[in-house]
C-alpha cells in the first residue's frame, strides 16, 4: 500500500515538472522571459505651424471709472430722488439730508459774526475816545511842565501830571490792539459762519460724474454717518456702463511675458453658452503684488506664506467695437455688461507663423549631474566620514538641459534642444530638430522621468493596430 502511495507522488511530480517546462518553453517562444525589457512609446513628426503664445486668468467684470458715494455730514436722509439702474447726469440732486440742525449752526454762526462786527466797531469809538483823553492829557502835561519849570507848582503835582499823559498814552495802544483783536474775531466768526455754510450745502448730495447708478446701498428715512466722524457711510455707486474692463490675476511666472497694449480675447462667463468672446487690450499692469499692495509694514509682508501664490492684478479694456451689435440690439437702452460678471481673459503675448514645431510633451529636461553614491568622489560624504581635501574643492555646476529623444535603431536616443514660444498644445523648436525628424512624444511619464539614453523603445501595441487600420 506504502509503494503504491510513492509511485502516485512520483507521477504527480513529474507531471508538474513537465507542465513548468512547458509553460517556461511557452514564455520564451512568445518572448515573455530572456528578453530584454523594452518601454511601450508614442511617436510624432517633427513640423512646421504658427504659434500664439498666450498667458490665461480670470477674473471679475467692473466699470473703468465707479465713484463711490459717501456723506461728509450725518443725518437722516428725508429725500432720495433716484434708484439703481437710473441714469444720472453731473450735478444732479440724487439726496437730501435733515438739513435743521446745520441751519441752527449757521443761524448760531452768522450771529457770532454780527457781533463780532458790533464788538469791532465799540472798540473803534474807545480809540477815538482813547485819542481825546490822550489830547487834552498832553496839553494838561505841557502846560504844567512850564509852570514846573518856573517853580509854580510843586514837584508833587507835576508828577501827577505827566502820570495822566503816560496813561492817556499806553490807553491808545490798547485801544488800537483791542481794535486788531476784533477784527481777527470777526475773521473767525466768518470762517466758522462759512464752515457752517458748507455743512448745510453738504446735506444735498449732488452728482459728481454722470454714469448709471450701479449700486444703491440706503433708503429714504435711513440715518447715515459722514465722513468727518468715520469712515463714512456709502450711500450708492455711480458707475460709466458704457467702457467695462477685465480685473484678473496673474501669476508671477507669467507676468514677465504680459506687457503694455497686448490684445486679448475675453470670454464673459454670461455670453459663454453663445460661443462669443470679446475682444481686449492690456491698459495697466500692478507694479505691486495683488494682497501686498495694501500692507503697510514690511513684517507683514514677510510674514506671508511662502506656498502661497504671488499674482499681479491686470486691468484689460473691453473694446466698444467688439460688442456694439449688442448695443443696437438694446437700443442703447441697456448695457450688455454689469459689474461683477465672471470672465476669463487670453492674452496673447507673442505669435510667431510658419515656426518648427514640437508637442509640448514631447520636450522635457535632464541634468548633468550624475547619480553619485555616499562615500565616493563627488559624493556625500560617508557616515563618519571626516572631511579632507577634495571634499573642500567647488563642486561642478549642475546644469539642467531641454531634451527629446528619437528612436535609433529600437533605442532612446537623448537629443539636446533649445525652445522658445509655446501655446497650449505645441512649443517651437530653435535649434536641434528639422521638420520630418520622427521623435517620442509619451506617455508623458516616460518621456519627462523614465526614459534614458540608450533605453530600448517599442511603438505601442495600441498605435500599431491604428496604423494597420489606415
Amino acid at each position: 500500500m506504502a509503494r503504491k502511495s510513492s509511485k502516485r507522488i512520483w507521477w504527480i511530480t513529474a507531471g508538474l515538472v513537465v507542465l513548468l517546462v512547458a509553460g517556461l518553453f511557452g514564455a520564451k517562444q512568445a518572448g515573455y522571459i530572456g528578453k530584454p525589457k523594452t518601454t511601450e512609446v508614442e511617436y510624432t513628426t517633427v513640423k512646421t505651424a504658427d504659434i500664439v503664445e498666450r498667458v490665461t486668468a480670470s477674473g471679475k467684470v467692473q466699470p473703468e471709472v465707479e465713484v463711490k458715494l459717501s456723506p461728509d455730514v450725518s443725518g437722516e436722509i428725508i429725500s432720495l430722488n433716484v434708484a439703481e439702474g437710473d441714469s444720472v447726469y453731473k450735478g444732479q440732486l440724487l439726496l437730501k439730508i435733515r438739513p435743521d440742525n446745520y441751519e441752527s449752526l449757521m443761524a448760531r454762526a452768522q450771529a457770532a459774526v454780527n457781533s463780532s462786527k458790533a464788538n469791532y466797531e465799540q472798540t473803534k469809538a474807545m480809540v477815538a475816545q482813547s485819542e481825546a483823553r490822550l489830547v487834552q492829557a498832553k496839553a494838561n502835561f505841557e502846560r504844567n511842565k512850564k509852570l514846573f519849570a518856573d517853580k509854580v507848582i510843586s514837584s508833587a503835582d507835576f508828577e501827577q501830571f505827566s502820570s495822566t499823559y503816560g496813561v492817556a498814552l499806553q490807553d491808545v495802544e490798547s485801544s488800537k490792539a483791542n481794535v486788531s483783536a476784533a477784527l481777527y474775531n470777526i475773521k473767525s466768526a466768518e470762517a466758522s459762519m462759512r464752515d457752517a455754510a458748507e455743512n448745510l450745502r453738504k446735506t444735498s448730495i449732488f452728482a459728481p460724474v454722470s454714469g448709471i447708478i450701479s449700486l444703491l446701498n440706503v433708503e429714504a428715512g435711513e440715518r447715515v454717518v459722514g465722513t468727518s466722524q468715520m469712515a463714512g457711510t456709502e450711500m450708492m455707486r455711480i458707475a460709466n456702463l458704457a467702457n467695462m474692463e477685465v480685473r484678473v490675476n496673474v501669476n508671477e511666472n507669467d507676468i514677465v511675458r504680459v506687457s503694455l497694449g497686448d490684445t486679448a480675447e475675453i470670454d464673459v462667463d454670461a455670453y459663454s453658452s453663445s460661443g462669443r468672446k470679446f475682444k481686449g487690450i492690456v491698459k495697466e499692469i500692478a507694479n505691486t503684488a495683488a494682497g501686498l499692495a495694501s500692507s503697510t509694514s514690511t513684517s507683514a509682508a514677510a510674514s506671508t506664506s511662502a506656498d502661497a501664490v504671488t499674482e499681479f492684478e491686470v486691468k484689460v479694456k473691453i473694446l466698444n467695437e467688439s460688442f456694439n451689435d449688442l448695443m443696437v440690439s438694446r437700443n442703447k437702452k441697456s448695457y450688455p455688461f454689469k459689474p461683477g460678471m465672471t470672465a476669463s481673459v487670453e492674452i496673447i503675448t507673442d505669435r510667431k507663423n510658419g515656426v518648427i514645431t514640437v508637442p509640448i510633451a514631447a520636450v522635457t529636461t535632464r541634468s548633468n549631474k550624475p547619480v553619485v553614491k555616499a562615500g565616493e568622489p563627488g559624493g556625500p560624504p560617508a557616515e563618519n566620514e571626516n572631511e579632507n581635501e577634495d571634499d573642500k574643492k567647488p563642486k561642478k555646476e549642475e546644469i539642467i538641459k531641454e531634451v527629446v529623444f528619437t528612436d535609433v535603431n529600437g533605442k532612446a536616443q537623448m537629443k539636446e534642444v533649445k525652445t522658445g514660444i509655446s501655446d497650449f498644445e505645441n512649443i517651437e523648436i530653435l535649434s536641434g530638430l528639422k521638420p520630418g525628424d520622427r521623435i517620442i512624444s509619451g506617455p508623458y511619464i516616460a518621456v519627462s522621468k523614465n526614459l534614458n539614453n540608450g533605453d530600448l523603445v517599442e511603438k505601442k501595441k495600441e498605435e500599431v493596430k491604428k496604423d494597420e487600420k489606415k
